[in-house]
């Protein structure tokens, strides 16, 4: 309960100062620059003379103590849930040959194709083995060759569906499958 001769602090402005008056629920502070205000019991809280927080039933702490603890830097130990598979993070498999093989030298263009087009399957077959939601394959804008060898590929899956990745996070050359994972392959 606030008092006449209180010091006490305004809760939502910088405001410190001590009680004149009490008129009513009207409670009149003089600023520590000697300036009068008129506040409301519930924007007041009480200060002692060292400044610490007068909380009636609640626990005294120090501004000093609560700025120390602030400052130390110690965060609280939050437990953080594993995701679930369906939030796991998306299989992308980029199929640009240069992250596929050293070299090129002495491959013609239907080795480099078939190349891409085997790894797409074995990367696929893998994420139905392992019950993966989804998966993005890169393949590059280009003229389209590769595109449309993978788009034959993924038709002859009766459990996945494909259409063009989200741009924003792959660009326009990449393709996401959803793997249904209750239907025969």
């Amino acid at each position: 309960m606030i008092k006449v001769g209180d010091t006490v602090e305004t809760i939502d402005d910088a405001i410190k100062g001590k009680v004149l008056k009490i008129s009513g629920d009207s409670i009149f502070v003089e600023s520590e620059d000697g300036f009068e205000f008129e506040f409301s019991a519930n924007e007041l809280i009480i200060l002692d003379s060292e400044d610490n927080i007068n909380l009636g039933s609640l626990a005294n702490s120090s501004i000093s103590e609560i700025t120390r603890e602030k400052e130390s830097g110690k965060k609280p130990n939050y437990h953080k849930p594993k995701a679930k598979k369906r939030h796991q993070p998306t299989f992308i498999v980029d199929l640009h040959i240069h992250h596929l093989t050293d070299s090129t030298r002495g491959m013609t263009n239907f080795d480099m194709l078939n190349l891409q087009l085997d790894t797409a399957r074995r990367q696929l077959d893998f994420a139905i083995k392992q019950r993966m939601p989804k998966m993005v394959f890169i393949h590059g804008v280009g003229e389209g060759v590769l595109r449309q060898e993978l788009y034959t590929v993924l038709r002859r899956y009766n459990n996945v569906t494909f259409y063009d990745a989200d741009y924003r996070e792959f660009g326009l050359g990449a393709t996401e499958v959803k793997i249904f994972q209750n239907v025969e392959p």
